[in-house]
């Protein structure tokens, strides 16, 4: 009974975030849409994890799953707010032809999956991470929910610059940035850098989604493909704590930061040819 639930909840979520996801895609600045929406993720998310643990033990796991019914009523009145967002004229011209579309789209949707495998699969295990190097529960949880906060500067980031600057600049130095701090993370035991990393971490996650997501809109103003992109990044979320539990072993963590390190530089490196693409086109426009 509760995996035909799972299911079901799992393939109603999907449509409905593909669903949003299409309708950010036929906003005039879909980068920074995405933007405000993990504004809103990373800072109801911050809350979850600072507040939620303590209410288990006091009201049982059922406020977990009340907390989530709340938050989809409040999104069931919101939807009478919403606008048509109907594909114009102009838009339709705009679409890049499929046989030019297929092959940016497919390295920016591996692009979107690396990087989220690449995150969560280090995230999953935070807490795993910082047992194994002395840190207590009593700092991490704080620590980690404290990141996400921190992390709302990364989207205030992609709405301040959107693509001021382009799409593969900000893309490969975000992605880069997170690689970098991913690799510190092999001297947990020091506290600061166990935070800093954290806190830089939820910055660039925050800073480089909305960016990849933005591709995807740009290769389809229908916004077909920007659901693709929620399905890639679903992928990656659930791979990667998969991937993470293999490698884990008997506490392997040095090897699950090196591997999560290596995908993010050939996200940087995947992400580079679509990135840059938009930007030439951006250029002669």
């Amino acid at each position: 009974m509760m995996i035909a639930i799972r299911a079901l909840h799992g393939i109603t979520g999907g449509l409905l975030v593909g669903i949003g996801f299409a309708i950010i895609s036929r906003t005039v600045e879909p980068d920074k849409t995405f933007g405000y929406l993990l504004l809103i993720q990373f800072g109801l998310g911050g809350l979850g994890i600072m507040f939620l643990p303590g209410l288990v033990p006091e009201f049982g796991t059922s406020v977990l799953f009340l907390s989530l019914m709340a938050f989809t009523v409040v999104t069931l009145f919101m939807l009478p707010f919403l606008g048509d967002y109907r594909i114009t004229d102009e838009d339709s011209t705009e679409i890049i032809p499929l046989n030019i579309n297929k092959g940016h789209l497919s390295l920016n949707l591996f692009a979107i999956f690396l990087f989220q495998a690449a995150n969560m699969g280090l995230f999953a295990y935070m807490i795993g991470l910082g047992k194994v190097d002395g840190l207590s529960v009593e700092f991490m949880s704080p620590a980690l929910g404290m990141a996400s906060w921190i992390a709302i500067a990364g989207t205030f980031l992609v709405i301040a610059i959107g693509t001021k600057y382009g799409r593969t600049k900000p893309l490969v130095i975000g992605i880069i940035i997170t690689a970098i701090s991913s690799w510190v993370l092999h001297y947990s035991a020091n506290e600061n850098v166990y935070l800093i990393a954290n806190v830089i971490i939820g910055i660039t996650w925050a800073y480089v989604l909305p960016y990849v997501f933005g591709i995807c809109s740009e290769l389809d103003k229908a916004g077909q493909m920007a659901a693709m992109g929620g399905f890639a990044s679903k992928m990656g979320l659930a791979s990667g704590p998969m991937i993470g539990a293999f490698l884990l072993g008997e506490d392997n963590y040095s090897l699950l930061i090196n591997i999560a390190t290596l995908a993010l530089i050939v996200c940087a490196a995947v992400v580079f040819v679509p990135a840059q693409f938009l930007d030439k086109k951006m250029k002669r426009t």
